[in-house]
């Protein structure tokens, strides 16, 4: 049997996580990252990008560069919070929507596909075992953080 290590390794490039860009949709090339803040800024209402920052494990500074790159694309507007003028919320552009959209789909069939190839029972075995593997990484202090090398 293969290591755990090796098994998310390939995993990882499978998933096209090591890509510079995951998909180009509107003439747009879009990274993993950026992916990653579409989906979580289209699943919540309204979200502060400190709310963003944190749901992705992200320092906030890296993260800005993200957001302002993703408004010059079109895809995403940052105003300031009416409670609130320190704190600013993200929304979806229609630009936006349609992309976020556009990578939920191309996830959604790609996932199909991978599932297609396996019985239901393998389908929900696996389904159960990545909620299993990312209740238990939340429990972890290293979870979302870069690994520290112990010297």
């Amino acid at each position: 049997m293969q290591n755990a290590r090796e098994l998310f390794q390939i995993m990882t490039r499978r998933f096209g996580l090591l890509n510079k860009n995951c998909c180009t949709i509107g003439g747009c090339d879009i990274t993993p990252v950026q992916s990653h803040i579409l989906y979580e800024v289209d699943r919540q209402n309204n979200p502060s990008m400190q709310q963003i920052a944190e749901t992705l494990g992200t320092d906030i500074t890296t993260f800005s560069r993200q957001v302002q790159s993703l408004i010059k694309m079109g895809l995403l507007s940052k105003s300031p919070d009416l409670t609130d003028r320190r704190v600013y919320t993200l929304s979806l552009t229609v630009q936006g929507k349609y992309a976020a959209t556009t990578i939920d789909q191309q996830m959604n069939a790609y996932l199909d596909e991978v599932f297609s190839y396996m019985s239901e029972f393998e389908k929900d075995t696996i389904i159960r075992s990545i909620q299993l593997m990312n209740e238990a990484m939340a429990k972890s202090d290293r979870c979302c953080q870069p690994i520290k090398s112990e010297s």
